[in-house]
């Protein structure tokens, strides 16, 4: 496999060279099964053969060593820089199923989880009193983890839980990408998990009415606007029928998006407003109490029929006004 991807005999020897090369080669072979390109194929195969050469040193590599060992060896061959987020986890995702398969990756030592006890309160809680579904408590209980996990060691009570530590945790999250929404649902589940241990008296009892949720909007998801590719679509559709519904809507449509005018304008249109010798259209503004002359035929890029083209289907299914 190795030939396969490295023309210098040399370069070939090194890898064969190195420790586990019949393994590594094999997995090399299933990834190109896969999908993965010759580019990616060999970048995986230096990552594999530094992995390989501190498992032969080590007798075995934790997934943190493993981790540390990539971020700082492994360079791109295109760049001779570092690999991007997406690349590093491909090839600690690799690396870490490679170590798997010849039994050289050591288990990771479980840290006692912090205020233990109360999450198991709190969880019971949730199930009993509350009512809540299985996946709900799962969520809140995993965000709370999180939570936990992230305070200094110096806090060994909920009781010395502050609203500093609160959004600090929450303010990583949101540097990390997450967004609002998350943030509000993560925030709602400390609230939770503080009001009930207030109420047991393991904490302040005004915890977790200080913790400030981002602002959800009703209609925040909705889009302002259709897509480029949305009115394209719209525009096809409507155009490719010979029904005089469909003629008349491309014809509103075309008006209202090559032209941008208002949808009171467009409903105005008589035909006095069209020149057809000239080639133009008079469009009454209201507010400026005067009328607009604009170019009948209008150019979208590419060749299109021009706006009388549509004007006269209209005409010959409506009279005035146009529409």
């Amino acid at each position: 496999m190795h030939d396969e991807l490295f023309e210098q005999p040399a370069v070939v020897a090194r890898y064969r060279a190195g420790p586990y090369a019949e393994s590594r080669e094999r997995f090399l072979q299933q990834a190109r099964a896969v999908g993965y390109s010759p580019a990616t194929l060999e970048s995986m195969a230096w990552a594999l053969l530094v992995v390989a050469e501190a498992v032969h040193d080590d007798g075995g590599v934790s997934y943190e060593r493993l981790r540390s060992t990539l971020l700082r060896r492994v360079r791109l061959k295109s760049t001779a820089r570092p690999p991007s987020a997406n690349t590093a986890k491909l090839f600690l995702r690799c690396a870490k199923a490679w170590l798997r398969s010849i039994g050289a990756l050591t288990p990771e030592a479980q840290r006692p989880l912090k205020f233990a006890g109360e999450l198991r309160a709190f969880t019971e809680y949730m199930r009993v009193e509350q009512g809540l579904s299985p996946t709900t408590i799962a969520g809140r209980d995993e965000q709370i983890r999180w939570f936990c996990a992230s305070l200094p060691s110096q806090v060994r009570s909920l009781d010395a839980v502050t609203l500093a530590h609160v959004d600090a945790f929450l303010r990583a999250q949101a540097q990390r990408g997450w967004s609002r929404r998350s943030l509000h649902t993560l925030g709602g589940s400390l609230r939770s998990f503080f009001r009930y241990a207030a109420s047991q008296r393991w904490c302040r009892s005004d915890l977790a009415s200080g913790i400030e949720l981002p602002r959800l909007y009703a209609l925040e998801h909705v889009p302002r606007a259709p897509s480029v590719e949305e009115v394209g679509r719209l525009l096809k559709d409507t155009a490719s029928s010979d029904d005089p519904v469909n003629i008349r809507d491309h014809a509103i449509l075309s008006l209202l998006i090559y032209y941008g005018l208002r949808r009171g304008e467009v409903e105005r249109l008589t035909l006095d407003d069209l020149d057809w010798v000239a080639e133009t259209i008079h469009v009454t503004r209201p507010k400026q109490r005067r009328a607009q002359c604009y170019p009948m035929s209008v150019p979208v890029g590419e060749a299109r029929p021009s706006c009388a083209i549509f004007v006269w289907r209209v005409l010959a299914v409506r009279t005035v006004p146009c529409f």
